[in-house]
C-alpha cells in the first residue's frame, strides 16, 4: 500500500516537474524570438537614419547635372570692329610731306576683334551680356554650344551697371533657367561658365565669398556678388549659376595684379540684371531718377565741421545748372542727410535712392547748409546715360 503511494507521488512530481520545466522553456524560447526581433527593428531605424544623413550632408556627388541644365544657354560672342588710327604728328609738316607725299597723312583703318560670352535670357533670343564685351562693335556674332551661329542686334545697353541686350534669331533657342530667390549666402557652392581666352565653352566652380560689394569704382551701380571661382578674360558676360544649374548672376570683372585669375571675381547679381534686361526689352532703357549733383562721401573732418553728432550722408561738390537739384535749391557745400525720410549712408545709398525714383516724381530732400538744417522737394528727371 505505502509503495503504491510512493510511485503514485514520483509520477506525479515528475508531471508537474515536466510540465514546469516545458513552460520554462516555451517562454525563454518567446523572449529570445521577441528580442531579435526588436534588435532588428532598431538596426533598420539606425540604418535608415545614417543613409538619411549621408544623403542631406553630401545634396551632389557631381555637377554635371547642373552643367547640362546651363552650359547650352551659355554663348560666346566675337565681336568685329573698325579702328581708325590717328595720322602720323608730322603728317602736315611741309618738309616732311616733301619727301613722303600726302599719302602718308591719311588716317589709316584696320578691324579689330575680341572675344567674350553671353547668357540666353528667354526663348526669344534675349542675351544679357557685359556692355564692355559689345561696345562699339560694328558686327556681333554669337556662337552656340550646339554648333550653330547668328549676327545678332543690340537692344539696348545700360553702362551704368556695364550690362547689355542682345537679341539673336533662330529656331528652338535654349534659355537658362533663372534663380527664383535672391537669397544668396557665403559659402554657396557657385559654377562660373564663359569662354575665357577664346579657347572655347570652360566651367570652373568656387563659393560665393561675399555678398553686396560697392565702392569698386567699376561701376557707377554697384552690388556685385565676389566668388573664388576662376574668371578670365573671355568670361565677362557669362554666367554664374547655382549647384543647380540656374542663373544667379552676369560674370564681369575680376581684381588681378597679372591679368589672370587671382581668386577674387564679381559677377552682377541677377535681381540687378534682370530688372536692367526687362526695362530695356520694354523701353530700349532703363529709367533711372537723376538729381542733377555731384557728391562725395562725409568723412570725419566734415562731420565736425557741420556740428553732426555722427557721419552720415553725403557733400555735395556741384550742381548741374537748371537740373532738378539747382530748380530745388540744393548749392555746392550743403550736406543731404536724408531722401524721402531715409536716411543717406554714403554716395552709393544714395545714388541708389535716387534712381529708384521713377522720373517725374517728385521726392522731398532735407541736409544741412550754412544756417542749418534745411528740407526741400525735388523732382527728379530721367538720369542722363553714361558712355563708357
Amino acid at each position: 500500500m505505502r509503495v503504491t503511494k510512493l510511485i503514485t507521488f514520483i509520477i506525479q512530481f515528475s508531471t508537474i516537474g515536466l510540465a514546469a520545466a516545458f513552460l520554462i522553456l516555451y517562454f525563454q524560447s518567446s523572449n529570445n524570438d521577441n528580442l531579435s526581433t526588436s534588435s532588428q527593428s532598431n538596426a533598420e531605424i539606425v540604418e535608415l537614419i545614417e543613409t538619411t544623413r549621408t544623403s542631406t550632408s553630401i545634396p551632389h556627388k557631381s555637377y554635371a547635372p547642373a552643367v547640362k541644365q546651363a552650359a547650352p544657354a551659355v554663348v560666346n560672342i566675337q565681336t568685329t570692329k573698325t579702328i581708325t588710327e590717328r595720322q602720323h604728328p608730322l603728317a602736315n609738316d611741309p618738309l616732311f610731306q616733301q619727301f613722303f607725299g600726302d599719302s602718308i597723312g591719311e588716317p589709316r583703318k584696320r578691324m579689330e576683334s575680341s572675344l567674350g560670352s553671353g547668357v540666353i535670357a528667354s526663348p526669344q533670343g534675349y542675351i544679357l551680356t557685359n556692355h564692355h564685351v559689345i561696345k562699339a562693335a560694328d558686327e556681333i556674332l554669337v556662337a552656340l554650344k550646339d554648333g550653330r551661329s547668328a549676327k545678332a542686334r543690340v537692344v539696348g545697353t545700360d553702362p551704368d551697371t556695364d550690362l547689355a541686350v542682345l537679341k539673336i534669331d533662330l529656331e528652338n533657342i535654349p534659355a537658362i533657367t533663372l534663380s527664383r530667390t535672391d537669397e544668396l549666402e557665403v559659402g554657396n557652392i557657385v559654377l562660373a561658365i564663359g569662354n575665357p581666352f577664346g579657347v572655347g565653352q570652360t566651367v570652373t566652380s568656387g563659393i560665393i565669398s561675399a555678398t553686396g560689394r560697392n565702392m569698386l569704382g567699376i561701376n557707377t551701380f554697384e552690388n556685385f556678388i565676389q566668388t573664388d571661382a576662376a574668371i578670365n578674360p573671355g568670361n565677362s558676360g557669362g554666367a554664374l549659376i547655382n549647384s543647380f544649374g540656374e542663373l544667379i548672376g552676369i560674370n564681369t570683372a575680376i581684381y588681378s595684379q597679372s591679368g589672370g585669375s587671382q581668386g577674387i571675381g564679381f559677377a552682377i547679381p541677377l535681381s540687378l540684371a534682370k530688372n536692367v534686361l526687362t526695362q530695356i526689352i520694354e523701353f530700349g532703357h532703363v529709367k533711372r531718377g537723376w538729381l542733377g549733383i555731384a557728391i562725395q562721401d562725409i568723412n570725419p573732418e566734415l562731420a565736425e565741421s557741420f556740428a553732426m553728432k555722427k557721419i552720415y550722408g553725403i557733400l555735395v561738390n556741384g550742381v548741374a545748372k537748371k537740373g532738378p537739384a539747382d530748380k530745388a535749391g540744393i548749392k555746392p557745400g550743403n550736406v543731404i542727410t536724408h531722401i524721402n525720410d531715409n536716411e543717406v549712408a554714403n554716395t552709393q545709398h544714395l545714388l541708389n535712392l535716387v534712381s529708384q525714383v521713377n522720373p517725374g516724381k517728385t521726392i522731398s530732400v532735407k541736409g544741412i547748409n550754412q544756417k542749418g538744417r534745411f528740407s526741400t522737394e525735388a523732382t527728379v528727371i530721367q538720369r542722363p546715360q553714361q558712355e563708357k
